[in-house]
C-alpha cells in the first residue's frame, strides 16, 4: 500500500467508456512502478440517491470491509491527493485472457448445464428466450457473501475480474454501503442457500473488526448510520445463516447486466 499512498501518480488516458472520471496511471516508488486506476472526486456526477460522502471513499471502504474478511476480494484501495486532487487510487488488475468465462447464456429448454446456476431469462435474438446464468464457483460465492454486506447497487458482470493468478477480484464499489436496502447483482445463483462455514468465519471477523479498528478505519468514508447499517447487515447474515433471496420492492439486476 506504501507504493500507491506515497507513489508519484503520472496519467497516461482515460478510460472512456465509464460513467465517471476514470484515469489509467501508473504509480512510482523507489524505482518501483505499478499500473493504477486513479478516480478524481472532481470528476463524480452527483447521485441523488447516494447524498453523502463521495464515490471514492466508498471504493476505499469497499476494501477496507474486504481486507477485514480475510478474501482479498477488492484490490488494494485507497484515497490520497493527485494530479486532479483528491481521489480514489487502486491497483489496476489485468484481467486474463485465457481465463474460463464467468457468464454465459444457455438455452431455456435444455435449462443450465452442470456447474452454472440460473440468474434469469434473458430475451436474445428477437425474442428467443435463454437463461442467464453464472458459474458455479467459490470464488463469486465469496464475492456474493461480500456484496450482501456491502449493500452493492451495482455487480455487473464487468465489475469482476479474472486474473492470471487465478483470483477473482471485486471493481467499481462506488455505489455500496447505502443504508437502506440496494443489492443488485448477477450473483444471485445461491439465493436463499446456506451459507458456507468459510462465509460464517469471515463475517464473524469482520463484525468482531467493525466493533474495533475497522470502524474507526471506516470513519473518514461513511456515515455513522452507513457503518451502523453495515455492521446490522452482517449480523443479519450470520442470524439467519443463508444467502439474501432478491427484493420484491426494488431492482434486484443492475442495469445495464453486463
Amino acid at each position: 500500500m506504501a507504493l500507491l499512498r506515497e507513489g508519484v501518480l503520472t496519467v497516461h488516458g482515460r478510460v472512456t467508456d465509464a460513467s465517471n472520471a476514470v484515469l489509467y496511471c501508473t504509480v512510482t516508488l523507489d524505482g518501483l512502478t505499478a499500473p493504477c486506476v486513479y478516480k478524481p472526486v472532481a470528476g463524480e456526477r452527483p447521485l441523488w440517491d447516494f447524498p453523502d460522502g463521495t464515490l471514492a471513499g466508498r471504493e476505499a471502504a469497499a476494501h477496507e470491509v474486504s481486507a477485514a474478511t480475510g478474501w482479498g476480494l477488492v484490490p488494494p484501495t485507497l484515497l490520497r491527493e493527485g494530479p486532479a486532487g483528491p481521489g480514489m487510487v487502486q491497483l489496476w488488475i489485468e484481467p486474463d485472457p485465457d481465463a474460463p468465462e464467468l457468464l454465459d447464456l444457455q438455452p431455456l429448454e435444455t435449462g443450465p448445464r452442470p456447474g452454472w446456476l440460473p440468474i434469469l431469462r434473458a430475451e436474445v435474438d428477437g425474442g428467443r428466450l435463454a437463461w442467464l446464468v453464472h458459474r458455479d464457483d467459490e470464488r463469486l460465492r465469496r464475492l456474493a457473501v461480500l456484496d450482501a454486506v456491502l449493500n452493492n447497487a451495482d455487480r455487473k458482470g464487468g465489475h469482476w475480474l479474472s486474473a492470471a493468478d487465478g483470483r477473482i477480484y471485486g471493481i467499481d464499489h462506488g455505489v455500496t454501503c447505502h443504508p437502506a436496502p440496494k443489492l443488485r447483482t448477477l450473483l444471485w445463483g445461491w439465493a436463499g442457500q446456506p451459507l458456507t462455514d468459510e462465509a460464517r468465519e469471515a463475517l464473524d471477523r469482520l463484525a468482531a473488526d467493525l466493533a474495533g479498528p475497522l470502524g474507526e478505519r471506516l470513519r473518514p468514508h461513511l456515515t455513522a448510520g452507513e457503518i451502523a447499517a453495515l455492521a446490522a447487515r452482517t449480523a443479519a447474515l450470520l442470524a439467519d445463516g443463508r444467502h439474501p433471496l432478491p427484493s420484491a420492492e426494488w431492482p434486484s439486476i443492475p442495469w445495464p447486466p453486463v
